[in-house]
């Protein structure tokens, strides 16, 4: 009986507790409409801590509801710029309450990044998915496109990279997204030696011919920045930058061009970098004019943070 009468009791305690959180949420849920619209206003975010011991075991529901107040700061009118450290707030309480959700944290690398601070906490909150979700590839991916396009950090990018690699499913640009990281970083033998390992390994021969492509784009990468050596010391006897690419030769610098490892030759691109004619580009993470405009406007605004 009074096993009986404890088990009744806990119930309705339960119960009780259900019906607060219940309560709470609705009432709250009341309010999301009149969140502020302006990114600089205060929004009354608790601490996962506070936020624990009020939700009376409830945690997934309390992370539901905060979830949304993310999701409305997003799709509101106004948008998410300038909120992002309340988007990390929001994002850090939700991941604290229930770990092991799953789009929040991508949420997370995608719109958290007014800042290079906000990045910082986006890539806390990055690596607290990747914790919780090991073996799927799409955290890491995130979190080293983060350290290369905003952070400018080419050997965190590509260190956070690796690990995606020995993953089922992950698709295969990675492992050439990754080599490009590592030859930006300045390891060209890292990663020729990576890809040479990977086309040994592969038993698809399409998956090889890229490898393999891979691997003449590294050596070509390598015989460029010979030529830009050369290109320097020509600047320094003459005062004055090369026209084309045959003038190291004509100017004595060098006897000849290294061959391109594509038989294509070699030219001055459309940003004077010396590249293959048949590339058209020098080894690493491409980013068009836009990417490189975003970059600009945000580590600006870091560097007024």
């Amino acid at each position: 009986t009074t096993d009986r009468l404890g088990a009744r009791v806990h119930l309705w305690l339960r119960l009780v507790a259900a019906t607060l959180v219940v309560a709470g949420v609705h009432f709250a849920g009341v309010s999301l409409r009149a969140l502020p619209a302006r990114g600089d206003a205060e929004i009354f975010v608790p601490s996962p801590q506070t936020a624990r011991l009020l939700s009376f075991g409830f945690d997934a529901a309390l992370s539901d509801f905060h979830w949304m107040r993310a999701i409305q700061i997003v799709g509101s009118p106004e948008g998410p710029a300038g909120r992002s450290h309340v988007l990390a707030a929001l994002i850090d309480l939700v991941t604290t309450l229930d770990p092991w959700v799953d789009h929040p944290y991508r949420f997370a690398a995608v719109w958290i990044n007014d800042d290079e601070p906000a990045v910082r906490k986006a890539n806390r909150l990055i690596r607290r998915g990747i914790d919780h979700h090991p073996n799927d590839w799409r955290g890491y991916f995130y979190l080293a496109f983060n350290h290369f396009y905003y952070l400018g950090e080419q050997e965190e990018a590509a260190r956070a990279l690796e690990p995606a690699l020995e993953l089922e499913g992950r698709p295969i640009y990675l492992t050439r997204l990754h080599a490009r990281l590592a030859a930006q970083a300045g390891g060209l033998d890292a990663a020729a030696a990576f890809l040479a390992e990977m086309a040994q390994q592969t038993t698809d021969a399409i998956e090889r011919k890229k490898f393999e492509e891979a691997l003449m784009e590294v050596e070509t990468e390598r015989r460029a920045r010979f030529l830009d050596a050369a290109r320097a010391e020509y600047v320094r006897r003459y005062a004055r930058d090369i026209e084309s690419v045959d003038d190291l030769v004509s100017g004595g610098v060098l006897r000849a061009l290294p061959p391109d490892p594509f038989g294509k030759g070699w030219m001055l691109g459309e940003t004077a970098q010396i590249v293959s004619k048949h590339v058209r580009y020098r080894y690493g993470v491409k980013l068009d004019g836009g990417s490189r405009e975003i970059i600009r406007r945000f580590r600006e605004r870091s560097r007024a943070n």
